[in-house]
């Protein structure tokens, strides 16, 4: 997932979307290996794979604008793929700072929108941490890298209404 990650950061989706599929094969060989041996599958090192892997799947369509997948679309149990939904919201934040930085206020609110949306909906979620492996600590640290976002947003949203303004008074 990781370094799936950093090749859709670089614009290399071909090769983010290889590793992708390199690690969808592995978790569905992984899956039938452990078919009859689940308590093995809930096991850390195979759900932190699943959840890297749904990172990079929810990211990669984020990026593209495409419709977030869903668990079954994913073929993921719902609690890493909500680990790794919550994870999104950090890549949110790093895109919707780029496009700040290249002045797509259009693209930012898009961005800022579907993190709100995000935890949002980590937050509706009130299972005890047993049952989802301590997800409730994932919307807190999502919500504040929302807040920061949503202030950076609107401090640039200001800024290039005073320096339209600015522009105008001087031509008119």
């Amino acid at each position: 997932g990781f370094l799936a990650i950093n090749h859709l950061w670089r614009g290399q989706v071909a090769e983010a979307e290889a590793l992708m599929a390199e690690a969808e094969s592995l978790l569905d060989d992984t899956h039938a290996a452990m078919a009859s041996q689940p308590s093995v599958f809930h096991a850390g090192f195979v759900w932190d794979a699943a959840k890297e892997y749904a990172e990079a799947r929810l990211t990669a369509a984020i990026f593209g604008g495409l419709p977030i997948p869903l668990p079954a679309d994913l073929r993921l149990d719902p609690i890493p793929y909500l680990h790794g939904l919550g994870e999104t919201v950090g890549e949110c934040r790093r895109r919707m700072l780029d496009t700040l930085r290249n002045g797509d206020l259009d693209e930012a609110e898009r961005l800022l929108g579907l993190m709100d949306s995000i935890v949002d909906l980590l937050a509706d979620l009130d299972y005890p941490d047993g049952m989802t492996s301590s997800l409730r600590r994932t919307p807190d640290v999502a919500r504040s890298l929302v807040e920061r976002s949503r202030s950076d947003l609107t401090a640039t949203a200001v800024q290039e209404r005073l320096r339209r303004d600015l522009e105008q008074h001087r031509s008119g």
